[in-house]
């Protein structure tokens, strides 16, 4: 198991980890910090500069989950990991890559009054002390004002100036325990109760990673304003459209319409009409392989209204334009979908490489 304890700069997430260790049987401490500061020594200046906030790397976010399973694996038991995580994307992807590896995660936040954070960070500041993030951007991710010179990807922030607005999700997505007033061993304290009371735990699906090409359905539903629906996973960073990965022997259209079934409650009693194919070039550390668009026809009013979605899987959906969508899908997903678009408005089917129509 894994307890990550969140929070913003100052809220004493490292001191209260030390402790937490004592409280809890055979854990230990995890610092993603490390990574960040393994990443500053190991990248090119170039790509260190194009970056804000280390957590803003892929490879940190990878490395996050990579090591904290293979440190789980060394040492079993409890692993503590007192790091920010403030964008929602980035805790899908982290969080879903530990679930994928079958580690649960409890998700605490630490909570303390913004006076009280202030006070934190300007002694420290005067006492020219870091916030030992290890060089992860943590202070920098809640809005720390950053003092480093060089504008690399951050070394720990020391500005007082920081804007400690904890976002709604983490609130709803975390197990809070208010420490304004509590000593770091009374906030564990309250923590290390909130753990056995299994308060915190993330219920989020479980999906293997792929060890080769796979092929994917998607199913495109329109409301009846001709807008695509769009689900928000919550073990990956993006929207998504519904579907999954079609099962050995299964037909792709059947897994379509499964997935479906299984994701929003919704039983389409029409045959699937293939909009695109698109082959996904390897990009590690992902496999690739083909994704297949079909259209599913237009949902009735009343039909978008019963739709139901599995909490650990999706954490919620919209109807979306073209225009709205570019904001929402990774640019791979909405090149596929400009494309499943087209394709829809001409009764054609198109065959895509890498999102780029071929042979057409």
């Amino acid at each position: 198991m894994i307890v990550w304890l969140n929070g913003a700069f100052g809220a004493g997430k490292t001191t209260t980890a030390r402790e937490l260790v004592e409280l809890l049987p055979d854990s230990h401490l995890f610092d993603p910090g490390l990574i960040g500061a393994g990443l500053r020594a190991l990248l090119p200046r170039k790509r260190l500069d194009e970056v804000s906030d280390c957590q803003d790397l892929p490879a940190w976010r990878r490395l996050v989950v990579d090591t904290a399973a293979a440190v789980h694996g060394e040492v079993g038991g409890t692993l503590v990991v007192p790091m920010t995580l403030l964008r929602q994307e980035y805790r899908d992807e982290v969080f879903g890559g530990l679930a994928a590896r079958r580690i649960p995660v409890r998700h605490v936040l630490l909570d303390v009054e913004e006076t009280i954070l202030r006070e934190r960070a300007a002694r420290r500041g005067e006492a020219g002390e870091t916030s030992g993030d290890g060089g992860s951007g943590e202070g920098r991710a809640f809005g720390a004002l950053d003092t480093a010179a060089d504008g690399r990807c951050p070394e720990p922030d020391r500005g007082p100036a920081v804007r400690h607005r904890v976002p709604d999700w983490l609130r709803s997505d975390a197990h809070t325990v208010d420490a304004t007033f509590l000593t770091p061993r009374q906030t564990a304290e309250k923590v290390a109760e909130a753990v056995r009371a299994g308060e915190g735990a993330c219920d989020i699906v479980q999906t293997p990673e792929p060890t080769a090409e796979t092929v994917a359905a998607g199913v495109l539903l329109f409301d009846e304003a001709d807008r695509v629906l769009l689900v928000d996973p919550t073990y990956k960073p993006g929207w998504e459209f519904p579907g999954g990965v079609v099962e050995p022997g299964e037909p792709p259209a059947r897994a379509g319409l499964r997935e479906v079934a299984e994701e929003l409650g919704l039983r389409l009693d029409t045959a699937l009409r293939l909009l695109v194919v698109d082959w996904e070039p390897p990009r590690p550390p992902g496999y690739g392989g083909l994704r297949l668009l079909f259209d599913g026809g237009r949902l009735t009013t009343a039909a978008a209204r019963d739709l139901l979605l599995p909490g650990s899987e999706l954490r919620g959906w919209r109807f979306a334009t073209e225009r709205e969508a570019a904001g929402m899908l990774p640019p791979v997903r909405m090149e596929r979908l400009r494309w499943a678009l087209r394709a829809r408005e001409r009764g054609v089917t198109l065959n895509l490489e890498a999102g780029t129509p071929v042979g057409a």
